[in-house]
């Protein structure tokens, strides 16, 4: 028979293996969203930088591409992954997201093509750094390393700058989406 406090221990030590457990699930489903939204920005940047003309019709396309990737992600993975079902509000988030920065970029700021090229990277990378508060310091890395490098590239790179943001922005979740899958 086991005492209280080894019973005390042994509950613990197995709510740690179920935090352990939901956050590796959690990191699955983030790194496969960020693998997708990695190479769809990565491309993204590539068209900007090559043919400028086309980035007002590549970007709808990556942000279109990029969230219903996320909607199949979400119905695609096991049920067994807490919050994986498909909800609603996934799609509104990202309504009220694009919103809000349509109305910050064209509204209010009227960007320049630099501008929205810097401005989105570090908006998106800003919800990505606070959510990471709750789920994981990898969110919290992945975000911060990819603000800065988008604020130096800003404000040193010259006319490759949508090269250097399709290597920082996409190139760096691509790399964070490969990172969580081994954390």
């Amino acid at each position: 028979m086991i005492d209280s406090k080894e019973a005390s221990a042994a509950l613990a030590d197995i709510d740690d293996i179920v935090q352990r457990v939901k956050q590796s699930q959690l990191y699955e489903l983030a790194s496969l969203a960020a693998l997708w939204w990695g190479v769809l920005v990565f491309a993204g940047n590539v068209v900007t930088w090559l043919w400028p003309f086309y980035a007002v019709y590549a970007w709808p396309a990556v942000d279109i591409l990029g969230v219903g990737g996320l909607v199949a992600i979400r119905l695609l993975s096991p049920p067994h992954v807490p919050g994986a079902a498909f909800d609603i509000r996934l799609v509104l988030v990202f309504v009220l997201f694009f919103t809000f920065g349509y109305i910050c970029t064209n509204v209010l700021g009227h960007f320049g093509p630099r501008e929205l090229g810097a401005f989105w990277p570090i908006y998106f990378m800003l919800f990505y750094t606070l959510g990471g508060l709750w789920f994981g310091t990898a969110f919290v890395a992945i975000g911060l390393g990819i603000i800065a490098l988008t604020l130096i590239g800003f404000f040193t790179i010259g006319a490759a700058f949508p090269l250097w943001m399709a290597f920082v922005n996409g190139g760096g979740l691509i790399l964070g989406g490969l990172w969580m899958r081994r954390i």
